[in-house]
């Protein structure tokens, strides 16, 4: 191994392409710790990127891979719970399914060569660091010196990008398949919990007649803080073949948001259903068994085995029964999808064996135009769970959901739709007709192909925020895909109408001095104006309200009301952020069923401007705020705490809010007053955010990934940005190999 660090004056003093044509990768490090890694092919620009994620997380690596090898019960016992939240024992169940059932290992053969060598090339990166810095003197004392810190394999990566595929079905659904027991088995105790809120994000992509002649694009993924679905920011080159700036998730080798010299791209989580649930009909007297077309069926019985640390210390192992069918895990939770002596429910997912998506990622970061990335999405058709939005440097605009989606028509599920209704496309699982079916054009077998699913090229905007394709752009509605896809013509949530709205005035001159459109400067300023659609709405007519009322249900509301009024309505901090806590669970409460919450009902006609206006003459309204009196002096909390003492990382107040008030820049805190030593950590929100313009010239970005480079506390990287944030400063792109000697802090190191 060769490691040598340069400074700045010798790098300088170096052609451009240094390192470039042979063994090993060149990392520069810009401000903020961002690596720009350099390398002749893909196995080397692997190693480069494994070497400098390994620097900056190495602890959390180590813990991806314990959970995914399914590990954490022998390790830290099966009581305590994943970074994610999942009990150590449900998690360690649910992954030795998996890896026992080989999906991963059959997947791999239909990968690309420069994929493979990618992975290669980070495990033997990553596993460099480890070696030349020993696990004893790491620097997170979270896993110094521990003994389930290892190398990592090939293997340990491509179980990374299976999870990472499957977010939102089997993983996200991992107590349900572990719970499934047939009536009469012993119930597993403390291991059922409901899934967590599914990713979210805002996106525009911006075309020619919004900005005066380039594309742009704003990404603002909203992905979950503390656990290991972290965002990376890099920059990664192969000359003449890659050149991709962004960021991705933990452990995976690719940019997932980003931009190259022509095209930017960002994604959103979709409102496609990935998964189906089939409900079966037992066999009377025998659970483990179900009928199709009225013939008996039998369930497989898979036992799986994971080692569990006792409490002397000792190593035994734990055996479950998990059950299943041809399709899928059965799944069970106490509520409507019980396991019944009728009835039991398996869980088909879309996403399962997906390791397609890595070339997916790949084929996006080569495309030179939108036209390119719709051809990329059609060929492939391998992402799983989100929207793309995009645009290029010719100035055209583009959304897509070309992604993975169970072949599931409107007519399938008339026929075979069934209950219960618990949010999911559930269909009768007693009649072979009721399977998937599958589109000519469709990549993968039992899929929707492309030609029925929504996308849109533009040369002024389009945009998602969460909500179903149909309004990507209001001018050109999208209808026409199946329901499993999305709805249409139905309200939009608050955030996708601050969104559309905050477009909307930057197209009728919102720059302040009359001129429409966007440029780099304006979309940041949209990106942080922290605007709260609900109190744009309600604000005055609450304060009016109260103040006509200083008594509402026999609370005095005097305090509150003083402190609404002195309010500015937004998701800024400071001061002036006083009562923005209290209007965030006065508006939880107010969407209580029974309230009539707007005063203008919602028009499918006017569906970006409706509903509108908050119905304080509705009781409800009155009850809901004096209801948030008593919330706040419950918990000790006084109604006009700043949201600086609510929402914080590591000491920093950190200024945003929550969706469903209608926020933009989500920082999702709940609305639960409590006492100020209980308030939870941020579990949510804006994480890594990217304005980008594609010029003729070359691109120019700004990007903010808040919680910074690093999950080591103690790395000068782990809350660098957030500092920033605060400000609302930017991070500025460093893309050209100009911009990137010209930067202050540079620091280059050679692996090989």
């Amino acid at each position: 191994m060769r490691l040598i660090v340069m400074s700045l004056t010798l790098l300088l003093a170096l052609p451009a392409v240094s390192h470039a044509g042979g063994e090993g990768a060149t990392i520069r490090r810009t401000s903020y710790g961002i690596p720009h890694v350099r390398a002749a092919d893909h196995r080397n620009l692997g190693l480069g990127l494994g070497y400098a994620f390994a620097e900056d997380n190495a602890c959390m690596m180590a813990d991806i891979v314990v959970t995914l090898e399914a590990r954490r019960s022998r390790w830290f016992g099966q009581d305590a719970t994943t970074e994610s939240g999942e009990n150590n024992l449900v998690s360690d169940l649910y992954h030795q399914r998996v890896n026992q059932s080989g999906v991963i290992e059959r997947a791999l053969s239909g990968q690309s060569r420069q994929a493979r060598d990618l992975v290669r090339g980070y495990v033997t990166g990553f596993n460099r660091y480890l070696a030349r810095t020993g696990v004893a003197d790491l620097p997170d004392a979270r896993c110094r010196g521990a003994a389930w810190v290892r190398p990592i394999t090939e293997l340990d990566v491509w179980r990374r990008v299976h999870q990472i595929a499957g977010i939102t079905g089997g993983d996200g659904l991992q107590e349900a398949v572990v719970a499934a027991q047939p009536p009469g088995a012993p119930a597993p105790t403390k291991l059922v919990r409901r899934p967590e809120q599914r990713p979210g994000s805002n996106g525009f992509g911006l075309g020619r007649t919004a900005t005066g002649g380039t594309g742009m694009v704003l990404g603002n993924p909203h992905f979950m803080w503390d656990d290991d679905m972290r965002f990376y920011q890099q920059h990664l080159t192969i000359p003449g073949e890659l050149n991709v700036s962004g960021a991705g998730l933990y452990g995976v080798p690719l940019v997932n948001i980003g931009h190259n010299d022509r095209l930017g791209w960002t994604h959103t989580a979709s409102e496609a259903r990935t998964i189906t649930i089939s409900r079966l009909t037992l066999v009377p007297g025998d659970p483990t068994s179900y009928l199709v077309d009225g013939r008996p069926q039998r369930m497989t019985a898979e036992q799986v085995t994971v080692p569990v640390r006792q409490a002397d210390g000792s190593v035994k192992p734990v055996t479950r029964t998990l059950y299943g069918t041809p399709d899928g895990p059965v799944v069970a939770d106490p509520g409507p999808l019980q396991w019944t002596t009728t009835n039991a429910h398996v869980l088909r997912d879309a996403n399962f064996g997906n390791l397609a998506v890595f070339d997916q990622w790949l084929a996006i970061a080569r495309a030179r135009s939108v036209k390119d990335l719709h051809q990329a999405l059609v060929r492939h058709q391998a992402l799983p769970w989100v929207n793309t939005l995009a645009a290029d440097s010719t100035g055209a605009a583009y959304y897509s959901d070309v992604q993975i989606v169970p072949h599931v028509t409107d007519e399938l599920r008339a026929r075979c739709g069934t209950g219960p209704d618990v949010g999911l496309v559930i269909l009768d699982g007693s009649r072979s007709s009721c399977g998937w079916g599958t589109d000519a054009d469709a990549v993968q077998p039992g899929t929707l192909g492309p030609a029925r699913l929504p996308h849109l090229f533009r040369d002024d905007h389009v945009s998602n925020m969460n909500d179903s394709p149909w309004l990507a752009n209001p001018a050109a509605p999208l209808t026409g895909y199946p329901a499993i896809v999305g709805d249409t013509g139905t309200e939009r949530s608050p955030r996708t109408r601050i969104g559309l709205d905050m477009i909307a005035d930057r197209l009728d001159g919102g720059d302040g001095l009359g001129r429409p459109g966007f440029t780099l400067s304006t979309l940041e300023a949209s990106m942080f104006g922290n605007r709260n659609l609900t109190a744009e709405e309600g604000l005055k007519a609450v304060v009016a309200l109260c103040q006509a009322n200083p008594t509402l249900h026999r609370v005095d509301v005097r305090e509150a009301c003083a402190t609404l009024a002195k309010w500015s309505g937004t998701g800024d901090t400071g001061e002036q952020s006083r009562g923005a806590f209290f209007w965030r669970t006065f508006i939880s409460l107010a969407r209580r069923p029974g309230i009539d919450f707007w005063l203008v009902p919602y028009d499918p006609a006017d569906p970006a401007r409706t509903p509108r206006g908050l119905n304080t003459a509705d009781p409800g309204i009155g009850r809901a705020f004096a209801d948030t009196v008593r919330a706040f002096a419950n918990a000790g909390l006084p109604v006009d705490v700043k949201l600086d003492d609510v929402q914080h990382y590591e000491g920093i107040p950190l200024h945003g809010c929550r969706g469903p008030e209608g926020c933009f820049n989500v920082i999702s805190v709940p609305g639960v007053p409590r006492p100020l030593d209980r308030i939870p950590r941020i579990p949510h929100g804006t994480s890594f955010v990217m304005a980008v313009e594609l010029t003729k010239n070359g691109p120019r970005m700004s990007s903010l990934l808040v919680y910074g480079q690093s999950a080591y506390k103690a790395s000068p990287h782990h809350h660098d940005q957030a500092h920033l944030y605060v400000q609302k400063k930017w991070v500025s792109g460093r893309f050209s190999e100009q911009e990137i000697a010209r930067d202050p802090n540079l620091k280059v190191q050679h692996v090989s």
